[in-house]
């Protein structure tokens, strides 16, 4: 049998701490004594060090940083050690010899840009492991929350022919003889899904040419997006907070040890459970106003004026009935306040803002061709949209959250970048 093959996991050896062992990994990091040679071996599961006798194997001392190796010996109870275990190497069974690793401390500490250009090395580190087992645990929470209430996955094209947010933030792809553009969201295509499953989510990339390079933008991101038939805008709303609630709570539970690598102190997620403060868009505009903002009913909440909103509370806000001008024109309009939509953001705490845009959608085909018409757009650019409309409309609501924007938060991440495993933005599209 090949060496590797009969390996177990690091985290199986710290979990057992005695008798004899096979693991393999990649060399974490390295301190040669006078009669020793102390590797600490990392692999998915963990980390643990072996004690290598110099004068057995002279090649451990050639072993640059992230060589592979494969070493069997005896497991024992260290306490000074990572993990409270070490290997007593017996044998090497296998070994590849990196080259000189280029990436060292100091450019992990300070130089972002560079890790960004090395990023295909540097997800070997243990903070973007750390990172992107976060990511699984949010992305299988997803699936798991809508699967368990009765939603059906479905799985939208990724070519469009209209815009969902604007036409200025597309895309444009060359299709055959024709243009299409990437897609911004799914939600139409949800939209008519209902008709069918009546309770629809995607999991899926979103593409957005946004000349932004705030902390929370990518041109390439990931969107979890669901519609529900028969329901509004409070429906989608409180799908929302439970949604969240749901993936924080399976983040707390299976990634502590991740959590407490990365330094992110847990209060904040402890306090994300529904339900959510709630505000109007008219009391953040007096809540706004009172903390120094010159701001008038009727201009938007950007990244700022979020950051301070949220800083007041505890837990996430459901901000809540926009102006029909800040929001898209396939919100439903409230009928009780024309001037005032029936849609919705979650914004994160700690300054870290918006993560869910939703709101109920317009079932009517009058209603709708009209507000097309009233945002300068053009109808025939959306009939088949317009068509779902037409024979046997329901009221229904959605939202799209953006899940690198959730995942940003959990890990207590400064950038959106940091917590993605090949960002795309408007300077980078390498490696």
């Amino acid at each position: 049998m090949l060496p590797y093959k009969s390996a177990i996991p690091i985290a199986e050896a710290l979990r057992r701490g005695e008798g004899k062992a096979t693991v393999r990994g990649w060399v974490y990091r390295k301190r040669t004594l006078k009669e020793k040679v102390f590797l600490l071996l990392r692999d998915a599961t963990g980390v643990i060090q072996l004690v290598v006798p110099r004068a057995k194997f002279p090649e451990a001392e050639s072993l640059n940083l992230e060589s592979s190796l494969v070493a069997t010996g005896v497991l024992v109870r260290e306490p000074r050690a990572p993990g409270g275990v070490e290997l007593h190497v017996e044998s090497i069974d296998w070994v590849y010899v990196g080259e000189p690793y280029p990436i060292n401390e100091d450019a992990a500490v300070s130089d972002s840009e560079y890790l960004l250009d090395v990023r295909h090395l540097w997800l070997r580190s243990r903070k973007m492991q750390a990172i992107l087992k976060i990511r699984h645990t949010v992305f299988g929470a997803i699936h798991d929350y809508f699967r368990r209430r009765g939603f059906y996955e479905v799985h939208p094209p990724m070519f469009i022919t209209a815009a969902v947010e604007g036409g200025a933030t597309l895309f444009k792809v060359e299709y055959f003889d024709r243009t299409v553009y990437l897609t911004q969201s799914s939600q139409f295509y949800l939209e008519a899904l209902i008709y069918s499953l009546e309770k629809v989510y995607t999991v899926a990339p979103s593409f957005r040419a946004e000349p932004s390079r705030t902390r929370r933008h990518l041109t390439e991101f990931w969107h979890a997006e669901m519609e529900i038939a028969w329901a509004h805008m409070d429906d989608a709303a409180k799908v929302g907070e439970e949604v969240i609630g749901h993936v924080v709570e399976r983040v707390l539970d299976e990634r502590q040890d991740e959590l407490k690598l990365l330094g992110r102190k847990v209060e904040a997620l402890e306090r994300a459970k529904p339900p959510f403060h709630w505000l109007s868009y008219d009391e953040a505009i007096e809540v706004l106003r009172k903390k120094g903002f010159a701001l008038s009913w009727g201009d938007d909440i950007g990244a700022d004026e979020e950051r301070a909103l949220t800083l007041e509370f505890d837990k996430p806000i459901i901000l809540h009935g926009f102006p029909e001008k800040l929001k898209a024109f396939y919100h439903r309009n409230n009928p009780q306040r024309p001037e005032v939509t029936l849609s919705f953001d979650v914004l994160l705490p700690e300054g870290y803002g918006e993560v869910i845009g939703g709101g109920e959608r317009i079932y009517d085909a009058k209603e709708l061709v009209e507000k097309i018409i009233r945002f300068g757009l053009n109808p025939e650019d959306y009939q088949w949209y317009i068509d779902l409309r037409r024979y046997g409309s329901v009221p229904h609501a959605g939202f799209g959250l953006g899940v690198d924007r959730l995942v940003m938060w959990i890990a207590g991440a400064d950038h959106i970048r940091d917590v993605v495993p090949f960002p795309r933005d408007i300077r980078r599209t390498r490696p």
